[in-house]
């Protein structure tokens, strides 16, 4: 018996062995330290552009000025205390930077308020700072959020910075010279500021639940000047560039009679422009009615500027692309701006308003549906650009406000992200700050994930990415589905790896060919090239749901709660990979956060023969507990559907199918997420620790979501991967 044993152990060894040494192992540590850019801004004047940086958990502002764009450290934040930096912003003469640090700004609800991380006695604060970009000291000037910095300033005077607070907006010098104050009180939550051109006005949104005004505040003399006011939701107000008029978006107030909560519907919207002084506004433009014609929920929704030359410009999905458009301020047919089948987000209007600059997934390369590239094309001519071809990503692009230069992210599958400069006249893009990347970085290491399709069950067709061990790197091509096989390939078990299915959040997310512009999803990327490196095959699933193949995709039938649609794709993505030759089709692991916990616990609870183990993170088990505002018991009228909708509600949740769920898990969650409910993990651990599942549990207190403090998300990185070796693998718990 004993020599049986130690045969075994023996055998597992060489078996772990055989998955570990063609990969080129590094700890999660190493590819955890690449450093991520955001809020990459440019000021109106001038070459200045500015960025924060997270390296490692220490949040700073960084800063560059042409020509030569050399990086600059601003700020001086030491720790990793989980305070991130958002809403960095330049003065149009350049002087001043101003940012807001603290909040979780991905959040659901309670994005305005404390983070607090390292459970300190004394609760962070969410505070709106100010630094000249020349340097200096870094000043918190007030507590608030959403900072706004006005265009213009009497001469002799530091900026101002309109900033919402408790629901209404105050004013604060830029070099906190004195108290911020409130400059009116409006009944309802105000925010959505903008200064007029000339900075003497102020328009912004005043929500009052089931409905809302734009408003236009001048000075605390003169009554504030409601824009053609109705029972509507107005948002989005966008000054016109001599500060007499103003466009908005339209949509329907809140009421009617209840309708069905399973049928899909067109959601309404509308363009208006004012006139700013005596609110007086007209219809510019009507959506479709049509289910593509529906309000856009990709990045920046409407997207609304108004450009040179008295263009609106905004962004539509009524032909089944998230595309752009051009129509003229006094009405008339608008201008497709982008044709191809592609989408367009990060989208920005150059300083002059005559470009709008974007990131998009189009070039020359049929694999750049799965990436981004930086994309112009003037406000008032249909002649869309790509500025950076190739198998790179790059994203978020702005141009500097003498109009010579484009600042973007970009990445490769290798490097990380950092910020990047190249003419507007074109030329070579020119990385800034490689001497960030920490040498432990194993960038060299790094494989470069391929392009997979495949079929779901409804014919729908399904992209993902795989991630092999570096053995398997020998061809870099696209894989379509695979031909049949004339006669089996046999593998002894040494041969066939472990596999894992990721699937991401969101759902409205797309995993690319390399580094993610999302830092939630950039960590994603690192921990499938760690998984990668331990010797698993890691299939990332882009299932219907999310965003990049146009509306169909993005908005399908039945999906989420009200049927898990999507959830035939997870399953054809593990059933494809079950039938590639290297794969252990008995040892395929499942794992994901949020939207992907979700569809993780689905796959558990529903195929567990299929699937082997897995990690469920932060995920929703149970719709009608993470949704509110459906039941209207209180109502005499009733949804027309509601027994059904609660039906497929309860049916399309992880719960439904506990019965039926074998496979062990590990639970993940930080108890103060503000995305996914905690109490959606209380309830499924007690239902499966009732039925006898093997279940084991991390529970990181004092964190959100998005895994504010770097060593959290290093913790529930270690977490996963150590759990999916012990499980799939077999090899003992490291100590630690």
């Amino acid at each position: 018996m004993k020599t049986f044993v130690l045969s075994c152990l023996l055998t597992g060894l060489l078996f772990v062995h055989s998955f570990r040494s063609d990969a080129q192992i590094f700890s999660l540590e190493a590819i955890k330290s690449y450093p991520f850019p955001s809020d990459l801004t440019s000021s109106a004047q001038g070459s200045r552009i500015a960025w924060a940086l997270n390296e490692q958990g220490k949040r700073n502002v960084y800063v560059a000025q042409g020509p030569d764009f050399t990086p600059r450290k601003l700020t001086n934040y030491a720790n990793d205390d989980g305070q991130e930096i958002t809403s960095l912003s330049i003065s149009d003469d350049g002087q001043w930077v101003v940012y807001v640090r603290g909040g979780d700004h991905g959040s659901n609800w309670d994005d305005d308020q404390p983070v607090n991380t390292t459970s300190s006695p004394v609760q962070p604060k969410v505070q709106i700072w100010s630094v000249p970009f020349a340097g200096g000291d870094a000043k918190a000037v007030a507590d608030g959020d959403e900072p706004v910095i006005a265009p213009k300033n009497n001469q002799g005077t530091p900026a101002r910075i309109a900033f919402s607070k408790g629901g209404q907006i105050w004013v604060v010098p830029a070099d906190g010279s004195s108290a911020a104050k409130a400059l009116f009180n409006a009944r309802g939550t105000n925010g959505s500021i903008e200064w007029s051109p000339d900075g003497s006005k102020l328009a912004f949104v005043c929500d009052r639940k089931d409905h809302a005004f734009v408003g236009v505040f001048t000075n605390e003399t003169t009554p504030i000047t409601w824009i053609a006011p109705s029972f509507s939701r107005d948002r989005s107000p966008r000054w016109s560039p001599d500060g007499t008029k103003i466009v908005f978006v339209r949509t329907p107030g809140a009421g009617g009679a209840p309708d069905s909560s399973l049928t899909r519907k067109h959601q309404a919207w509308s363009l208006w422009t004012a006139d700013a002084a005596s609110g007086t506004a007209t219809q510019l433009w009507k959506a479709p009615k049509t289910l593509a014609g529906s309000i856009p929920t990709t990045h920046g929704g409407v997207n609304l500027h108004w450009a040179a030359n008295n263009r609106i410009v905004y962004l539509s999905y009524q032909d089944g692309w998230p595309h752009l458009y051009s129509v003229p301020s006094t009405g008339g047919t608008p201008l497709l701006l982008t044709s191809a089948p592609f989408m367009a987000e990060h989208i920005t209007l150059s300083h002059d308003r005559k470009w709008l600059l974007f990131s998009g997934n189009t070039g020359p390369d049929k694999l750049d549906i799965d990436r981004r590239h930086v994309i112009r094309v003037p406000v008032d001519k249909a002649d869309p650009e790509v500025l950076t071809p190739g198998s790179g990503l790059e994203w978020t692009p702005v141009v500097t406000g003498d109009g010579s230069t484009v600042a973007m992210i970009s990445a490769t599958a290798q490097r990380p992200p950092l910020p990047t400069v190249m003419a507007f006249t074109k030329g070579t893009p020119r990385v800034l700050g490689q001497h960030l990347i920490p040498a432990i970085f194993p960038q060299n290491q790094l494989i470069t994930p391929k392009q997979v399709t495949f079929k779901s069950p409804d014919g729908m067709t399904i992209h993902g990415q795989l991630f092999e061990p570096a053995a398997g790197e020998a061809s870099k091509k696209s894989v379509g589905p695979r031909p049949a096989r004339r006669g089996p390939i046999e593998r002894s078990p040494a041969e066939r790896s472990p596999a894992l299915i990721y699937v991401h959040g969101g759902p409205p997310r797309q995993m690319l060919l390399g580094w993610n512009y999302s830092d939630y999803y950039a960590n994603s990327y690192a921990l499938n090239q760690y998984l990668a490196s331990q010797g698993f095959v890691v299939l990332s699933v882009n299932y219907r749901l999310g965003i990049g193949y146009g509306y169909n995709f993005h908005q399908p039938a039945n999906g989420g709660a009200n049927g898990a649609s999507e959830y035939q794709d997870v399953k054809a993505a593990a059933l494809w990979l079950a039938e590639q030759p290297q794969i252990d089709a008995t040892k395929i692991g499942i794992y994901g956060g949020s939207y992907g916990g979700y569809l993780t616990a689905l796959a558990l609870a529903r195929d567990s023969r299929l699937f082997a183990a897995g990690v469920d993170i932060h995920g929703v088990h149970d719709w009608s507990q993470q949704r509110t505002g459906s039941s209207q018991t209180d109502r005499y009228e009733k949804i027309p559907d509601a027994d059904k909708a609660a039906k497929v509600v309860f049916e399309s949740s992880p719960i439904s199918s506990v019965s039926t769920w074998t496979s062990p898990v590990l639970i993940i969650h930080g108890d103060d997420d503000r995305n996914v409910r905690f109490n959606q993990s209380t309830d499924l651990v007690q239902r499966l620790e009732a039925k006898g599942v093997p279940i084991e549990t991390l529970v990181i207190v004092d964190d959100t979501h998005h895994w504010m403090k770097h060593t959290n998300a290093l913790k529930m990185g270690n977490a996963t991967a150590d759990y999916f070796k012990r499980i799939l693998m077999k090899q003992p718990t490291a100590i630690k």
